[in-house]
């Protein structure tokens, strides 16, 4: 009879860790490379950064690049359902509908004219809301909140605001993220963006201290800020989160603490 145990193909089974390009046996050693390597791709993207398009194309385009030498599917979408390994945490988006999700994703931010011409307290409200949204799709195996950092820094950035992570726990970043997804509470996401968010400077100002400060407010500790996933254990079905999204043209439902978001 065959075996119906689930079996994450992103592991290696001999050393339980993600299968990788640098030959980590171990996880502090894949910590250490990954961490090194993502950062030096990341210095590439500042001075070169991929496509602008908002979509997930680019969100692809920046995984692929951090992750290019560490991981075969860098810039793939993952094909497990997964969650944070915490006691109670929800699962992410189900597979089949990243894609469908991050074209919602994608035409809100597009509604809100990628956050352009709002004022501080309206760009961080907003903020909160679509980082919401997109981390909910979580399109990546592992690599998610490195991705979407370089994202919505290039979307403040056009914008004219500028966002500081190095504040940002990574304890913090996830209860945040847990309340907005769950309770649908952003207050913590909008409190957390306060603490992070100042006026960029002008196109024409932007020298090389000024993208060496960039790079170190992009820059934060892998091990304190993407928790470990866990995959699915068991034969593909819809996972109890959420599970769908406001589609553009629908009128958000109200959730139970009165305040608008996803449908439930």
């Amino acid at each position: 009879m065959a075996s119906t145990k689930f079996i994450d193909p992103y592991l290696d089974p001999e050393t339980g860790l993600l299968r990788n390009k640098v030959g980590a046996q171990t996880k502090v050693a894949l910590d250490e490379a990954e961490g090194d390597l993502s950062f030096a791709r990341l210095v590439q993207l500042m001075d070169h950064p991929v496509k602008p398009t908002g979509d997930l194309d680019e969100l692809r385009a920046i995984h692929h690049h951090l992750f290019q030498d560490v991981y075969h599917w860098a810039g793939e979408l993952r094909t497990v359902d997964i969650r944070k390994n915490v006691e109670g945490a929800q699962f992410f988006l189900p597979v089949s509908m990243i894609g469908r999700a991050a074209g919602y994703v994608e035409a809100e931010l597009r509604a809100d004219n990628e956050l352009r011409g709002m004022s501080r307290e309206q760009f961080i409200d907003r903020l909160a809301y679509h980082y919401d949204q997109l981390n909910y799709v979580h399109p990546f195996r592992e690599g998610n909140g490195r991705t979407q950092r370089v994202f919505w820094n290039r979307v403040a950035r056009d914008a004219g605001w500028q966002l500081d992570w190095r504040g940002v726990h990574g304890a913090t970043n996830d209860q945040a993220s847990r309340a907005a997804s769950e309770q649908r509470d952003f207050g913590p996401l909008r409190e957390m963006f306060d603490q992070i968010v100042s006026e960029a400077a002008p196109q024409g100002e932007r020298d090389a201290a000024w993208r060496a400060a960039e790079r170190a407010r992009l820059s934060f500790p892998t091990s304190a800020t993407e928790a470990a996933r866990q995959p699915q254990s068991g034969p593909s079905s819809t996972p109890q989160a959420r599970t769908t999204m406001h589609m553009p043209g629908q009128k958000h439902r109200e959730p139970s603490n009165g305040r608008p978001g996803l449908s439930r």
